[in-house]
């Protein structure tokens, strides 16, 4: 069977071909195509299945119409959401996302940027892990548009977007030295990113903000690398060994999560034996009786906010603001886990 071609849906669609070019490069806008005839030649495409030949098109226009996205894990919840805004933004533009995780690792995140470089994609939206530096700064002399989105490197001058995370910690400490908790533990992660670092920060400095003093018994510090048992494992044994604590907070929602598994197997209640905050929300802790308190990032203004500043640096938008280095402020979501007991 004949393979349908640009002039055979142009024919179909009653229009000419160059029209349906400019309606399948998602120029249909910009070149005062009426909607009515973006309708048909859509439809038409569909119907024959009419598939552009995408090497063609690339060296034709110079673009691939794709938009590498690298995070930490398309799996995780926040993570899925936030590729999930990004795609919707990018098909407002014709553009296709090709999705990568890197799982931390920075020889992994080498190699899904050496991938996407094969493929010729447009821009590049990174969640960098630590130890991708060179990489990310090859990409700038190249004069590829990269935006880093969830963390930055602070010695790279590029487009960032993520949420203020000394901000978000610093409320929920307070939150719980409010309620009137003072025994405050935090769990961490021991990864070398800004994001991390400045959740930490958060901890410390706010304590010492309110003339609680800074124990380093009360900070748990887990790796990356352990299994989801080594981290509920050593969770309980944290706070089996530290008894005075009255509260906790975790720094992210898979230790959360975790955190959960371990006060559960102590039978502790919440927040009678021991207050709970995460950061970063999931739906187990809207469910979890009584309702776990979490630091909530803007999923979809991180998303949107990081797709515009791209866009604008391949030349599809037009510049809104002169900042392209942006932290947004997350938001406390108060639940029974933080509130005051007797």
């Amino acid at each position: 069977m004949k393979r349908i071609s640009i002039k055979d849906i142009a024919k179909i669609a009653g229009t000419s071909p160059t029209t349906v070019s400019f309606v399948l490069n998602g120029k249909a806008k910009e070149m005062r195509i009426s909607d009515a005839i973006t309708k048909k030649i859509l439809s038409t495409t569909k119907k024959y299945g009419y598939k552009p030949n995408q090497i063609a098109v690339t060296l034709r226009t110079g673009q691939s119409k794709i938009i590498g996205l690298i995070v930490e894990s398309v799996g995780g919840a926040f993570f899925g959401a936030l590729a999930k805004v990004i795609e919707a933004e990018a098909q407002k533009y014709g553009y296709r996302v090709v999705y990568c995780s890197t799982e931390n690792d920075p020889e992994k995140g080498k190699e899904m940027i050496k991938m996407l470089a094969h493929q010729q994609v447009d821009g590049y939206i990174i969640t960098p892990a630590a130890g991708m530096k060179d990489d990310i700064e090859d990409l700038i002399k190249q004069d590829k548009p990269v935006v880093l989105m969830d963390s930055f490197i602070p010695s790279l001058n590029v487009p960032y977007v993520l949420v203020d995370n000394y901000l978000g910690v610093k409320e929920g400490i307070e939150s719980l030295i409010n309620a009137g908790y003072k025994n405050i533990g935090f769990v961490t992660v021991n990864l070398d990113l800004i994001q991390i670092s400045e959740r930490l920060r958060g901890y410390n400095e706010t304590l010492k903000q309110h003339k609680i003093k800074v124990d380093k018994k009360n900070i748990l510090q887990l790796s990356y690398q352990d299994s989801k048992e080594q981290i509920v494992q050593k969770i309980t044994a944290f706070l089996e060994k530290n008894t005075q604590l009255d509260a906790i907070f975790f720094a992210t929602n898979y230790l959360g999560t975790s955190g959960l598994q371990a006060i559960k197997k102590l039978r502790m209640r919440i927040p009678e034996d021991i207050a709970m905050i995460s950061f970063d929300e999931h739906e187990i802790f809207s469910l979890y009786p009584p309702g776990i308190s979490t630091i909530q990032q803007p999923v979809e203004e991180i998303g949107s906010t990081a797709m515009n500043l791209l866009l604008t640096q391949m030349g599809k938008k037009e510049k809104s603001s002169n900042e392209n280095k942006i932290q947004i402020a997350p938001t406390l979501i108060n639940r029974a886990s933080s509130q005051a007991h007797n």
